[in-house]
């Protein structure tokens, strides 16, 4: 091999009937009715490195370009890459072992790599199930597909974080330390990894063209044990964090060079405390709270009334907080370490300081009775139409393999399949109190909630600007796409 490698970092088609599936930076996997394209940070990070290191890169997300499979199998056939690398998750994995024969049996000489949660938790499964050469296990999948890349031109061996066959044997040769310098790492290449095919398909903005930016991995109450049911907790077991100043310098990038008028930073939960504060008085500082507005991952009860008003002043719009139950049992057992009030409290006090929180709210616990999702669907309720939460997104619990929660169902019984590709959300794969039809249709019932007089003309009261009414209307379609994707007769 030599350094005109030809390396594809792909998502393959997904020939389903069942939307866009989600497939990068989602804890929870869904498919989507309407299509949302969420920018694949670390997949663009290992893009950069590689370019920057002088091989030949192609970025071919062909599900946010809508490629069908047999067009976009036939130009691997015709372009035969030295290297594809794929991004897979719980529900996705059947399909890629599928892709991965499909690409040995037309290009034979191409290195097929996975990587992602659900290879992290069970590497050898991948190994064992398809042909794939190699594993990559934990978050740095850019960081360690360099290093993959780097060994097999060199001829070197091969080095920690990733799995692969020997003689007939699984090895590997241990986990990759976390420890390396985020600061160090080159800002993504934009224009490398088209940022403009997830600049406007994305519920987190208000304002296109918007981009993503990722200062962490992934979430510092990590520190506390993380919560149950993420599937991140397999790949950053340590929060990892750049410099405010280095995301400030980014975002200026972001605003000259594309233009673009809202951010979303999509590590697990952003930096709070001295951090937050520095990188709020930056944006001031610095004027760009004037030229875009910005959006991030927030934990209940993390941040005081003065630290949502500062975050106002310095450009913040959008907050997306998890209210998974509004049962403190619940909350207790996902290790969530907040109580229900402080939920409430939390989202008025944001709003109040003039953010718009958005909920991710679950149902399909294994402990809940209806009782217990009709309390949560309450306080959803009383959040939104009293406009403390402006927008928010239902999903089913689903737990994936290396999380706590799965260990946990699988020890208690809980588990009604390991069919993995029946854990994508359009139904309860846990025992529940509850029946299928009730899970989808309390899913589905809070989605009507957008369909409350109350609620519109809050809406239609609220609106200010032509960029608010496409909002909406946006919004509107992101509505009635979810009602479709949880309708028990699907």
């Amino acid at each position: 091999m030599h350094h005109c490698l030809n390396i594809h970092i792909s998502y393959p088609p997904i020939s389903t009937n069942k939307g866009t599936p989600l497939l990068s930076q989602n804890r929870q996997f869904q498919y989507f009715n309407e299509p949302t394209f969420i920018y694949p940070m670390v997949p663009a990070s290992a893009a950069t490195l590689l370019k920057k290191r002088g091989y030949n890169v192609v970025w071919d997300d062909a599900i946010a370009e809508q490629m069908d499979y047999d067009r976009w199998l036939a130009n691997i056939g015709k372009t035969l890459p030295d290297l594809i690398a794929i991004e897979t998750k719980t529900p996705t994995v059947n399909l890629h072992w599928k892709t991965i024969k499909d690409i040995k049996n037309i290009s034979p000489n191409t290195i097929t790599v996975l990587y992602g949660d659900h290879v992290t938790a069970l590497p050898e499964e991948s190994l064992i199930n398809s042909p794939v050469d190699y594993i990559i296990v934990g978050g740095y999948y850019d960081v360690i597909l360099h290093s993959l890349v780097h060994s097999l031109d060199r001829n070197e061996p091969i080095g920690k974080g990733i799995w692969y066959r020997e003689n007939g044997h699984i090895r590997n040769k241990g986990l990759f330390s976390q420890r390396c310098n985020l600061n160090d790492l080159p800002f993504i290449d934009r224009d490398l990894t088209k940022w403009e095919l997830y600049s406007k398909h994305n519920g987190n903005y208000k304002y296109t063209p918007g981009t993503y930016t990722m200062v962490g991995r992934d979430c510092w109450y990590r520190s506390k044990g993380g919560c149950t049911f993420c599937s991140w907790t397999t790949t950053y077991p340590t929060f990892n964090l750049r410099s405010p100043e280095s995301l400030l310098d980014e975002i200026g990038l972001l605003i000259e060079r594309l233009g673009v008028r809202e951010i979303f930073d999509d590590t697990g939960t952003f930096p709070i405390g001295n951090w937050l504060r520095r990188f709020s008085e930056g944006m001031i500082d610095r004027g760009y709270n004037r030229e875009v507005l910005f959006g991030c991952n927030m934990r209940f009860g993390a941040l005081s009334s003065d630290d949502f008003k500062l975050m106002k002043k310095a450009g913040f719009r959008f907050l997306l907080y998890g209210l998974e139950s509004a049962n403190q049992k619940t909350l207790n057992l996902l290790n969530k370490g907040i109580t229900a009030k402080e939920q409430f409290e939390s989202c008025k006090k944001a709003a109040e300081a003039g953010l718009d929180p958005h909920l991710t709210i679950m149902f399909g616990y294994p402990w809940e009775k209806k009782a217990e999702a009709i309390r949560t669907i309450d306080m959803a309720k009383a959040l939104i139409k009293k406009g403390y939460a402006k927008t928010w997104q239902v999903t089913i619990m689903i737990p994936y393999p290396g999380t706590k929660l799965f260990n946990e169902a699988k020890s208690n019984g809980w588990l009604k399949t390991e069919d993995w590709a029946r854990y994508d959300m359009r139904e309860s794969i846990l025992n529940t109190p509850l029946s299928e039809e009730e899970v989808l249709s309390i899913t589905q019932s809070l989605y009507k909630v957008a369909l409350d007089p109350e609620f519109i003309i809050r809406k239609i009261v609220g609106i200010r600007n032509l960029d608010d009414v496409k909002f909406i209307m946006r919004g509107a379609r992101n509505i009635f796409g979810h009602i479709k994707d949880f309708n028990p007769n699907q």
